[in-house]
């Protein structure tokens, strides 16, 4: 079955959030027309591949900002590490101060795009104890601790904003936590990470092995030297704990997230997913779960990140690249797909530029930004429980009896099985029989506690030589 003819056309459906201005604030600010006297003093933090653009467009497009605000935004200062490293040619040396913490005093809006915790966190609360409102790029630390960031920014009755925390420029964040607030949504699915994306997508078209697509993609700067955080999931599941507490109303933090990487994922892996019509893909999966049926109308939060397989025919299926996608699953809104790209200095900046704008207009206009909103207050439900289906490759004996055995060991945990695909491995070399088959199992749903005791008795089958793939199924 070739990959391309059983993909269907599918449309992006774009959300757009405008600010909605009464009379008495344009009276004091006019769109477009900024008084001589408005000035807002900005402070960016970091000076990396994001921070370099987020400085050049706010410098090189002055004039565009002030009109688009209402005031001037003065840059007065890029905190670094080294104040003698060589910049961008754009980027003055004036500009650079190793004193962050004296900058952000200053600052009316500081700009955080040198990630990590720390100090990236006592510099945010600094700022907003000093009446600043923060712009972040920093999911790491949203994910970690950002109801300290939250609540210091309600207490002191300025803006927090983070679009750029999860996939890049794409507008997500607003969307989910303004355009959606009068609905419900029940699940998000979300290919979060470009560099993931970007190996398997080339591990499925050139049939390149997962080393031989690490390396390509750092090459071309998709992945750092060190892409542990991105091929282990934690990346994602950094994003997804963010999603998940905003679309829930809940907090979620990347401790609640049960997350698993792309490193066993191996070719055989891309051609069974490929002959089952299926595509793999690191999804980062949050969604609102029943809590069962003896407590009716109770509900929990399920966050996860895993390499899954999606049927071609799933909208996710067709993200290509280093690109980005998010799949939103709303009780009145339906089905919504968000598209674009999730990483690049570019692309980042334009997203924190724009909550820059949104913050600046709320401070020459007055009124502030959506705040944490956690009144559900829903429990994490433990991955234990979660359910999907799953796909099993194990290695067995060739003799008879075995896949009765196997399928013995299903039933006694209680997991269904949907397709069963035998096959026998070729003559050895030499002319003597391997003995070996392999056995193809695709479930119907089971918990992941069933799955996972299903999986030790059958390792501890003298029939079975080893399980050879573990994949999720979504989208089928």
């Amino acid at each position: 079955m070739t990959r391309g003819a059983r993909r269907p056309a599918w449309f992006l459906q774009m959300i757009e959030v405008v600010p909605v201005v009464n009379q008495a604030e344009k009276s004091q600010a006019t769109y477009g027309s900024a008084s001589a006297e408005a000035l807002l003093k900005v402070a960016v933090l970091g000076c990396g591949e994001v921070g370099t653009q987020v400085v050049r467009l706010l410098l090189s497009q002055a004039d565009d900002f002030t009109a688009r605000v209402g005031a001037r935004l003065e840059l007065i200062g890029v905190a670094v590490r080294d104040v003698q490293r060589e910049r961008h040619p754009d980027i003055s040396r004036d500009l650079l101060t190793a004193d962050a913490e004296q900058l952000v005093k200053r600052a009316d809006l500081v700009v955080e795009v040198m990630g990590g915790i720390e100090p990236a966190r006592s510099l945010m609360l600094t700022a907003i104890e000093h009446g600043a409102s923060v712009i972040t790029a920093n999911k790491a630390l949203l994910a970690t601790d950002g109801p300290t960031l939250y609540e210091a920014a309600d207490a002191a009755g300025v803006d927090i904003s983070f679009e750029a925390a999860v996939a890049g420029a794409i507008p997500l964040i607003r969307p989910i936590r303004e355009s959606m607030a009068g609905d419900q949504v029940k699940r998000v699915l979300g290919i979060v990470n470009g560099t993931t994306n970007y190996i398997l997508d080339a591990m499925a078209t050139t049939g390149a092995t997962f080393d031989d697509a690490l390396a390509d993609a750092q090459k071309l700067g998709y992945a750092e030297a060190d892409p542990t955080a991105d091929i282990e999931g934690h990346d994602a599941a950094a994003k997804a704990a963010i999603l998940a507490s905003l679309a829930f109303h809940t907090r979620v933090s990347i401790n609640d997230v049960k997350c698993g990487g792309i490193t066993k994922v191996t070719a055989e892996d891309v051609k069974a997913a490929d002959e089952l019509g299926h595509v793999i893909k690191l999804l980062a999966i949050v969604e609102r779960v029943p809590c069962g049926d003896d407590l009716p109308g109770c509900e929990k939060v399920s966050a996860r990140v895993f390499p899954v397989m999606l049927p071609y025919e799933h909208p996710l299926a067709n993200v290509r690249g280093a690109y980005n996608a998010v799949f939103v699953e709303a009780e009145a809104a339906g089905k919504l797909m968000f598209y674009g790209a999730g990483a690049g200095g570019t692309p980042t900046a334009s997203a924190v530029l724009g909550d820059l704008v949104a913050a600046a207009r709320h401070r020459v206009r007055g009124g502030r930004g959506t705040g944490e909103s956690r009144y559900a207050d829903l429990a994490v439900l433990s991955i234990d429980e979660v359910s999907t289906r799953f796909y099993v490759k194990l290695s067995v004996l060739d003799r008879p009896g075995v896949l009765a055995t196997v399928a013995n060991i299903f039933a006694k945990h209680e997991v269904s099985i949907d397709t069963v695909r035998q096959v026998i491995v070729p003559t050895a070399p030499g002319g003597s029989e391997s003995g070996e088959a392999l056995l193809s199992l695709v479930t119907h749903e089971a918990s992941e506690r069933a799955l996972e005791a299903t999986v030790n008795d059958l390792n501890n089958l003298d029939s079975v030589q080893s399980v050879r793939s573990l994949l999720r199924v979504e989208g089928a």
